[in-house]
């Protein structure tokens, strides 16, 4: 399910009187388990199509498929059925709800999923202990540092173990050794659970657990290649 293929994708955005190219008739293959870094500068178009493959954005022309399914043709319940199911999100400013705990937090998506409370609350509390929270369960965002809170998106999106994870410059504010910790643990989830990753980053430290670097510039791809 997890194979992506984009065919000249192209997204443009106003800003004022002004035309800006998010991405340039962009064509890309992501096999399923692959672990793939996007890299480039600011406005390179690298959110701008994590957002394409998601479905959070529709381009303005071009394709994307995953696996069989056309996601920029589905209809709005089914592509809200597809992201609940496939694929787990990793954004920058974390979208984590301010009135839950973080095990609250990690537990929603398998709540909407449907997944039974106490299953719910043992995986939860074993992907927080993974990426290093054990004991802060019950604290909610607000008591929560810039990376604490992180890694309680990051768990979120993992938790049900998605063909899909798109991530957008997961460690941004976490320290060298959280951030180790983080691509380790994204690295043995892509190695011995095949979920495929496509992570934004400016952080060499993460392109250095790629196996494939694309990095972007002006909404194109200018390079392609396995490391």
């Amino acid at each position: 399910m997890s194979a992506i293929h984009c065919h000249q994708l192209c997204k443009t955005f106003r800003q004022g009187d002004e035309i800006i190219t998010g991405l340039d008739h962009v064509d890309i293959d992501i096999a399923e388990g692959e672990f793939v870094c996007l890299s480039g500068p600011s406005g390179s178009g690298k959110t701008t199509l994590l957002n394409a493959i998601g479905g959070l954005d529709t381009p303005d022309s071009g394709e994307i498929r995953m696996g069989d399914i056309r996601i920029d043709r589905l209809e709005r319940g089914a592509l809200a059925d597809m992201r609940l199911h496939h694929i787990g999100f990793v954004f920058q400013a974390y979208n984590l709800i301010p009135v839950l705990s973080a095990q609250e937090n990690v537990e929603f998506v398998m709540q909407v999923q449907g997944v039974l409370a106490a299953e719910r609350a043992r995986k939860a509390r074993a992907i927080l202990k993974e990426v290093g929270l054990e004991g802060m369960e019950d604290r909610r965002p607000a008591q929560l540092s810039g990376g604490q809170q992180q890694r309680v998106a990051v768990a979120r999106a993992i938790v049900s173990q998605p063909d899909l994870v798109l991530a957008d410059e997961p460690t941004a504010n976490l320290d060298s050794v959280a951030s180790a910790h983080l691509m380790g643990l994204f690295s043995e989830l892509n190695q011995h659970h095949n979920i495929t990753f496509v992570i934004a980053t400016h952080d060499k430290r993460v392109m250095s657990y790629a196996r494939r670097l694309i990095k972007m510039q002006d909404g194109k791809i200018i390079s392609d290649a396995p490391q």
